[in-house]
């Protein structure tokens, strides 16, 4: 079915018998998920895009018979975000139920779980924004299959955009006073997790995000995470060429792999507008070999702050404009 009709079917439709017919309506549900899922679409007009979320979200609210998708206690209303390997819903109260879209996946659901409740156990309550709060953890199953997902739910912050719509946004790069921010407070959030005990393991543009405003950062998608001197599970698929290393090789992972990780993501940033000396500090973090890298992000911050001083004197608060 493709996404067009499926959109129009949704438009038209009475009520649920209208939906998904009499014979085999689990088939239709599974036809209409795949058809209107925001991970099928491709590059679409913004606003098929749209209809086709509103309507996945009709699909699955009469499919359960409800104003809403309901998951234990949570109503899901719409789908906020489209992740590497799960849907973010909007579960109302300020809150987002991350669901796999494959139960494979559920150990790596499990894993961001244990991170953040060991981020949450064993970190610094003052950095604790910079990382996710995870609310709940439990077990969905899937009405048309039968399938057991788990899905973790955690506290939505709002006004946040990524790295990758900041590099949007300033297609030259960004002023490297602005990535200073930026950068060292992606320092904070990582020498949080590493005091904890926590390797993120997939610190990229998508991961890292910012509140401009109030230059806030915070670092989510804690599902490849894993503890010093293990391997890395996986790598976010189209993203090969950007981490160090050890982990393609399914060698041990260490702070310094996240370290070398944030450095890539900040110099991508800045693009040509780097200047030498922070450019000098980026290839420092990502030198081949993890044990040559530095592996405390809080000393790191000290160095960086240094570097800057250097090139802009005393830190000074630069209002940071990114468009809607």
């Amino acid at each position: 079915m493709r996404t067009e009709e499926a959109i129009r079917l949704v438009a038209t439709a009475r009520g649920a018998a209208d939906l998904f017919g009499t014979d085999a309506p689990a088939r239709r549900y599974r036809e209409l998920v795949t058809a209107l899922h925001p991970d099928r679409l491709g590059a679409v007009d913004p606003g098929v895009r749209a209809a086709a979320s509103d309507a996945l979200m009709t699909v699955t609210a009469r499919w359960r018979g409800g104003r809403g998708t309901r998951l234990g206690d949570y109503t899901l209303r719409r789908i906020a975000y489209a992740g590497d390997l799960a849907d973010l819903y909007d579960a109302g109260r300020d809150r987002l139920l991350k669901l796999p879209r494959d139960p494979a996946d559920n150990d790596l659901m499990a894993r961001e779980a244990r991170a953040l409740r060991r981020i949450a156990d064993r970190g610094d309550p003052r950095h604790l924004p910079y990382v996710p709060r995870l609310i709940d953890h439990l077990p969905a199953r899937d009405p048309a299959t039968g399938a057991e997902r788990l899905v973790n739910v955690v506290a939505a912050a709002p006004g946040l955009r990524s790295l990758d719509e900041v590099r949007r946004a300033y297609p030259d790069g960004v002023d490297p006073r602005d990535a200073a921010w930026m950068w060292r407070r992606l320092l904070v959030a990582l020498g949080l997790a590493h005091r904890a005990g926590v390797v993120h393991g997939a610190v990229l543009p998508r991961h890292v995000l910012i509140e401009p405003d109030a230059h806030g950062v915070v670092l989510v998608d804690w599902c490849l995470s894993t503890e010093p001197g293990a391997t890395i599970p996986a790598l976010v698929p189209g993203h090969e060429e950007w981490y160090p290393a050890e982990v393609a090789a399914r060698r041990p992972a260490g702070p310094g792999t996240d370290l070398a990780m944030a450095a890539r993501c900040m110099t991508w940033l800045m693009a040509d507008r780097a200047p030498r000396e922070l450019r000098a500090f980026a290839a420092g973090c990502r030198r081949p070999g993890l044990a040559a890298r530095p592996d405390d992000a809080w000393r790191l911050l000290r160095e960086l702050d240094e570097v800057l001083d250097g090139l802009y004197g005393p830190r000074t608060f630069r209002p940071f404009t990114l468009n809607p």
